[in-house]
């Protein structure tokens, strides 16, 4: 069981603060999206909230016929707008006789635009946050036919039949092109073989029955680059260097004499070096040099290997105009991937909702540690394409919910009744605040008793 000691409170702090102004970025401009359409369609706006208010508010003014306000419960936000059947779930006020300024009495057509005008606004967004990141910013690549000396094999790729070295040419008969899509194509078509070159063979490998879930869980990568052992980054607090010590750009050539030539070769023959010394030989320039230090528990003596880099990552980088396009692209490729991982949580034997659902706690963790802005402006763009796919999913509660009714009656002429949508409203509160309080329940369980 973690005690609350043993957090980086600073840590908390700052991801806790990228977290609460990305929200409030994406909750103020998907209200926005509902509220300037009720306005053109001459709807009164009686509300307008980032976060909800239950009991009191933070701060509110009313401005006209508005009031804005700030609640104090960070999970998402509101307008509230007049003949609206929604979270207010304000009865007395759908008793009285629709009035010309309400939404009910609007045409259909009209309280569809303004019901799925949150979820467009929420598309272009994100569409245009990954424009502008890759115009800022570029993207990392690392195309497969960089990779010239195969794969680096975790323990899940070596379960299933992958060996270093083996260069990696389709998944599910369709060719691996990018290294950094790889792992996730394999979890999200649940991809069941792979074709490897190994030598000068063309063989088939077959994915073995809990891979993906394993990947899942462990949130690793399926492979990783394989590479010279070249030091990129030495960690100085971590190394007892008793003869020489280590350098950026050092290649490693021998580990107590064992000649080593890739670094997956290294890491296994440090493990034969646990709480000890060794003498390392090393390439350095074009000199060889020996270098001697003293391992840890598991035979580490503190220096990082970038294979991504040494196999030939680059950033693409974009102008302004071409990055428009790559950003609708590389939204929409988000929004499909969503698609598939919410299908998985009901079509999969290997995702669990217990291991895949997360709360804000969840969603806080994925940001920086230190104040990033590429990081934030990356995640408020994924969150904002999310936020449009959850809340067009046909649950009422949802706009999605209110979407499905509208068509409905446009496609059959007949509007549900006030007391259907009322109760269909509390059922999807029901069903919302229950997997909300899943959700969270499962990050508890993880942050503080899960060893």
């Amino acid at each position: 069981m973690m005690t609350l000691l043993a957090f980086d409170w600073a840590t908390v702090g700052i991801k806790a603060g990228q977290l609460i102004l990305c929200l409030s970025i994406l909750v103020v401009l998907h209200e926005m999206g509902h509220f300037f359409p009720a306005k053109w369609f001459k709807c009164r706006v009686e509300k307008f909230y980032l976060f909800f208010d239950p009991w009191f508010s933070l701060f509110k003014k009313k401005v006209g016929e508005t009031v804005y306000g700030i609640g104090w419960l960070p999970l998402g936000g509101y307008v509230k707008i007049s003949g609206m059947i929604d979270e207010s779930m304000d009865k007395e006020q759908m008793k009285q006789p629709p009035q010309p300024w309400e939404f009910r009495s609007k045409p259909a057509w009209q309280r569809l635009i303004i019901m799925v005008g949150g979820v467009t606004v929420n598309l272009l967004l994100g569409f245009f946050l990954f424009a502008m990141i890759l115009w800022v910013w570029g993207e990392r690549r690392l195309p497969v036919q960089n990779m010239k000396y195969g794969v680096m094999v975790t323990p899940i790729s070596e379960a299933a039949g992958l060996k270093n070295g083996d260069m990696i040419v389709s998944v599910d008969g369709k060719p691996a092109t990018e290294y950094y899509a790889l792992t996730r194509d394999i979890i999200l078509d649940e991809a069941k073989t792979l074709q490897v070159k190994r030598n000068d063979s063309l063989i088939n490998i077959n994915i073995p029955e809990g891979t993906i879930r394993k990947l899942i869980k462990g949130k690793t990568q399926f492979v990783m680059p394989r590479s010279y052992a070249i030091v990129d980054t030495v960690f100085p607090s971590v190394n007892v260097f008793s003869k020489d010590s280590l350098y950026i750009g050092d290649r490693i050539l021998a580990v107590d004499s064992t000649p080593i030539t890739f670094y997956d070769e290294y890491v296994k023959e440090k493990l034969k070096h646990k709480n000890t010394e060794i003498a390392l030989t090393v390439l350095r320039n074009t000199d060889t040099v020996l270098v001697k230090a003293k391992t840890d528990s598991i035979g580490a003596i503190g220096f990082y290997v970038d294979g991504e880099k040494l196999s030939g990552s680059y950033s693409q980088k974009y102008d302004f105009l071409p990055a428009i396009p790559a950003g609708i692209r590389k939204g929409w490729t988000t929004l499909v991937m969503n698609v598939k991982n919410f299908k998985l949580l009901f079509t999969s034997k290997e995702v669990k909702a217990s291991e895949s659902l997360g709360s804000f706690i969840s969603i806080g963790n994925m940001f920086a540690p230190k104040w990033d802005w590429e990081v934030f402006w990356s995640m408020t763009a994924l969150l904002s394409i999310v936020l449009a796919f959850m809340n067009i999913l046909p649950i009422p509660g949802l706009d999605g919910g209110h979407v499905l009714f509208t068509l409905y009656e446009i496609v059959t002429g007949r509007k549900p009744s006030d007391k259907f949508m009322e109760y269909a409203q509390v059922v999807g509160m029901v069903i919302l605040l229950g997997l909300m309080a899943y959700a969270l329940g499962l990050d508890f369980w993880r942050t503080f008793f899960k060893k």
